[in-house]
């Protein structure tokens, strides 16, 4: 996202698995609309629910997400195989 980082609970990642496996989605079909949707209710999801560290906090990282202005391959490049979000 580029924003630092975020530390998210436990019991946010079904909802953001379930936001992860619609973005997979979308890039499967290659539906570019879909795809922007989806990457932007991750990302404001992670936000909504994301505690931020501070700045100087050094934490290692579970996951990294594209920026909103990721283009649709290079997503496609960033997905394991349990999407962006492990379950």
């Amino acid at each position: 996202m580029g924003e630092g980082q975020l530390d998210v609970a436990e019991e946010d990642l079904s909802s953001l698995n379930t936001l992860d496996a619609e973005l997979e989605s979308a890039i499967e079909s290659g539906d570019e609309s879909a795809f922007r949707t989806a990457l932007h209710a991750l990302l404001d999801n992670v936000r909504k629910v994301g505690r931020p560290l501070a700045a100087d906090s050094l934490e290692p990282s579970e996951l990294i997400l594209p920026p909103a202005d990721a283009h649709i391959d290079e997503v496609r490049s960033m997905l394991g195989d349990e999407g962006l979000i492990p379950d």
